[in-house]
């Protein structure tokens, strides 16, 4: 870690530039579909700046695990369906931008936590990933979620998990499973959800966005 101050400072300058209110997809490798919903991110933008006076770039972007970019972005957003890989280069580039500051947000699209598991475990091996407990702040940073993370799709009928990977009682990555935000915060028409849990699905991101912006 010689290297930690240089990306600390450069974080710090990017943070307070004006993109540190942008958000980004991350284009990992692999195969699997990075690029699903893309009405997605744009959805829950416009709705934390209406809800929870957010000042988001409406524009999204996508940004690559080895670039030097991800550090232009406070947060960043990881979905999709099936395979991910991450070459020790990458893994190493994402540790550095989460230990500096940055926070990674995933939310399985429905297949892709056979796959992400090992993934993580090269960015942290020595950080194990472990469930929030439901009264965590996350739950009840601005929308209040007594028992935690809400169910959005089915899936595989399994209650869902807030998995978390947490250095000094910071939270750097947060891993959403069998829950799928990412569709309720898609069009209407995209999947037919009903309001009340399209609104489930924009809260929990809002607090997920806010919490992460603000500690």
């Amino acid at each position: 870690m010689r290297y930690s101050k240089l990306f600390f400072f450069y974080f710090l300058i990017h943070f307070f530039s004006t993109t540190a209110q942008s958000i980004a997809v991350l284009h990992y490798g692999g195969g699997g579909d990075w690029y699903s919903n893309p009405t997605a991110l744009p959805n829950l933008v416009n709705f934390c700046n209406k809800e929870i006076d957010t000042s988001l770039s409406e524009k999204t972007t996508t940004v690559k695990p080895e670039s030097i970019d991800v550090f232009d972005y406070p947060f960043i957003h990881m979905t999709g369906h099936g395979n991910v890989f991450f070459t020790p280069e990458e893994a190493e580039n994402l540790r550095n931008y989460l230990l500096s500051g940055g926070f990674l947000h995933i939310d399985d699209n429905y297949g892709m936590d056979q796959y992400l598991r090992k993934e993580i475990v090269k960015i942290f091996p020595n950080i194990e990933l472990k469930e929030l407990p439901g009264n965590h702040p996350i739950f009840n940073y601005h929308f209040k979620f007594s028992d935690g993370l809400p169910k959005i799709h089915e899936h595989d009928k399994a209650r869902p998990e807030a998995l978390a990977i947490e250095k000094d009682g910071r939270l750097l990555l947060l891993y959403t499973f069998e829950c799928d935000l990412g569709d309720g915060w898609e069009n209407q028409e995209v999947h037919n959800d009903p309001p009340q849990i399209r609104l489930k699905a924009l809260q929990m991101g809002a607090n997920i966005i806010k919490y992460a912006f603000e500690n």
